[in-house]
């Protein structure tokens, strides 16, 4: 994009004391025509460049130009690479690698051997979602509509939205958009989305809020669950909730303590513990938990 590359010029010309043309081009994998168009164009927003002909001309910035010499510091260019390797992970690409090389021409240290936060968001659906993922960054620059089936806990519908943000959050991609059916703003999560295609239609672009991703807005809670865990269990419940989420019994066992948000959810990680964990609260569920273990022992007492 145009603007990464002017970005990506203004960083080596503050870091070189003067580069040529050609040198740019290269760099950019674009014409002298359009690195000289790129030139204008910072010069057109304040920047005091100069170009000077011959054996030892060149593209700087003028000397006595009062700012620093560096964008960013040191550990603010290793925060940046650490976020554009992350944005690698997730589709296997060295795309956004390629970006920093260039943000930081002539300081190779920072590229290489010196990082100390590494973020991975790959998936475990990596060869479905980053096809999702770049067609929908593609939908939002080019104003595209996007037509996809959707799954979610009430059955399965279609839905056609103009996107406007691609999320991620709670170890998931989300796409926030304005929902045709709905008549609304609604969050989708990407793997929940199946035969996503771009189409036809064009929107001009509404005002669009943020979405509200506090966790009390996406997960309101509601259900005091109490529960008991076995004392294997407790590196799970530390992982998961929290040092503070239970307490630890004489007899070893752990009383469990927690706002759950979503019914179904709720017996779903119990059940994941087996016969490790038993609800105590909220009584309710607890019935209902038990009608479905009857239920479960029926399927599987009539396998023999």
């Amino acid at each position: 994009m145009k603007i990464d590359r002017q970005i990506g010029i203004l960083s080596i010309l503050l870091q070189k004391t003067s580069v040529t043309a050609p040198y740019l081009s290269e760099q950019f994998e674009v014409s002298k025509r359009t690195i000289n168009r790129d030139i204008e164009d910072l010069c057109k927003a304040g920047i005091p460049i100069v170009t000077k002909q011959g054996v030892n001309g060149g593209i700087s910035i003028m000397e006595d130009y009062k700012l620093d010499k560096t964008l960013f510091s040191h550990s603010e260019m290793q925060d940046i690479l650490a976020g554009l390797r992350s944005l690698d992970s997730v589709n296997d690409t060295n795309r956004y690698g390629r970006l920093m090389e260039k943000l930081s021409a002539g300081s190779s240290d920072f590229m290489v051997g010196n990082q100390s936060v590494l973020i991975d968001l790959a998936s475990w659906y990596k060869d479905s979602l980053a096809p999702k993922i770049e067609m929908i960054r593609s939908a939002i620059g080019q104003c595209r509509e996007l037509e996809f089936k959707y799954y979610a806990p009430k059955g399965e519908t279609y839905r056609c939205i103009e996107p406007y943000y691609l999320i991620f959050r709670w170890k998931g991609w989300y796409v926030w958009g304005w929902c045709k059916k709905r008549e609304d703003f609604r969050l989708f999560k990407l793997n929940r989305m199946d035969n996503l295609r771009m189409s036809d239609g064009v929107f001009n672009g509404r005002q669009a809020p943020m979405p509200d991703l506090s966790d009390e807005r996406i997960f309101p809670g509601g259900i005091k669950v109490k529960a008991l865990f076995e004392p294997d269990c407790k590196w799970r419940l530390v992982e998961e909730f929290g040092i503070g989420c239970f307490q630890e019994l004489e007899n070893g066992k752990l009383l469990f303590q927690a706002d759950y948000t979503d019914k179904e959810n709720l017996i779903t990680w119990l059940l994941s513990f087996r016969d490790k964990a038993e609800l105590l609260e909220p009584k309710v569920i607890r019935e209902e938990m038990k009608r479905s273990i009857a239920r479960m022992k029926v399927k599987y007492d009539d396998w023999d």
